[in-house]
């Protein structure tokens, strides 16, 4: 990131990292088909939601072309919003362990991978060392401070998925 007149550049570099480690050997070019996937989404959705970028090509210089874009200064929230359509992953854990995620109860007898009934809204956020953790829709409003900000930003969350889902359909055979 960087400081523009009252804005930002957010360059996205090639190097790749897991589970908090940056690894030794970059990817070519990922820096480049990160950029292009956002701005493709970004562009889809505004209907649905305003986001910050405002260009990928006025005011990135010539050495960031393609990996590169300008976009506003924002304010974050404390979480990280994740939309579920299968059971997968650290959910599937989580129904393993108690029959809900982020608080959700889910019907019975799930399979691991299986679509979900309807998408499911299930909030993280950083935890203080270490990876992302799972929280409830409930303490993502406590983070947020704004129980009907947060209730807005599920509704967004849940039509941004169901809105790309649709749009990946159409190309998959």
């Amino acid at each position: 990131m960087y400081a523009l007149d009252g804005e930002l550049l957010m360059v996205a570099s090639d190097r790749i990292s897991t589970y908090d480690a940056v690894h030794p050997t970059p990817i070519p070019d990922k820096g480049k088909v990160l950029t292009g996937l956002s701005a493709f989404w970004f562009s889809k959705t505004e209907h649905i939601v305003a986001n910050h970028m405002i260009s990928v090509t006025d005011g990135v210089p010539a050495e960031a072309a393609g990996r590169a874009m300008v976009v506003r200064k924002l304010k974050m929230l404390p979480v990280e919003c994740v939309v579920r359509g299968y059971i997968t992953g650290s959910g599937w854990k989580d129904y393993q362990a108690s029959g809900a995620v982020s608080g959700i109860e889910l019907p019975g007898g799930l399979q691991e991978s299986e679509q979900l009934p309807q998408p499911i809204f299930t909030p993280s956020t950083k935890a203080e060392v270490g990876h992302d953790e799972a929280i409830d829709f409930h303490r993502a409003a406590e983070l947020v401070g704004d129980q009907a900000l947060m209730e807005r930003v599920r509704e967004v969350s849940i039509e941004l998925y169901s809105f790309a889902a649709a749009v990946l359909r159409v190309f998959t055979p």
